[in-house]
């Protein structure tokens, strides 16, 4: 699978969670590394996933996204990875801090962004800390860009 247009150089893309930034308002990224398993690696590479209904929450301390969608791999064994087994997000001490006290303080929510490969071909996750938008936030949110789409319209037929 190519990687998608308009991303960070290197970065090859395998899923993305569009329903995330319309949902929620996002405030700080963070880049986590993702505990795989066996035939796991294999499947992403090919592209086959999805994190649509993910979520990401604390675990005994540690940082653990739910419901991400691995499908196994069909040239494995029969010992094959459960397709939505719950994945340990690998991440510094401070940053786990940092999440876990304004999920508590502010009732934020932890959000899975994008599972992408780096530079250097390792399974990353980007997560976010965000605040659920109310309805009127995505009416307003919708009218802000397609204004911004017809701003460029005009500015692009004016020039």
């Amino acid at each position: 699978m190519a990687a998608k247009k308009g991303g960070v150089p290197g970065r090859k893309v395998v899923a993305d969670n569009r329903k995330a930034r319309y949902n929620y308002a996002i405030e700080d990224v963070f880049e986590a590394g993702i505990e795989l398993r066996g035939t796991e690696v294999k499947s992403l590479r090919q592209g086959k996933s999805n994190i649509g209904e993910s979520y990401a929450a604390e675990y005994r301390g540690e940082m653990m996204v739910y419901n991400v969608y691995i499908p196994e791999y069909t040239q494995g064994n029969r010992f094959n990875h459960e397709p939505r087994r719950p994945r340990k997000l690998l991440m510094h001490r401070r940053e786990l801090n940092k999440l876990f006290s304004a999920v508590q303080r502010d009732g934020k929510t932890i959000v899975p962004l994008r599972v992408y490969f780096n530079e250097d071909g390792r399974a990353k996750m980007e997560v976010a800390l965000a605040r659920g938008k109310k309805d009127h936030d995505k009416r307003q949110t919708e009218k802000t860009r397609d204004w911004n789409r017809e701003k460029q319209r005009v500015m692009k037929n004016q020039g």
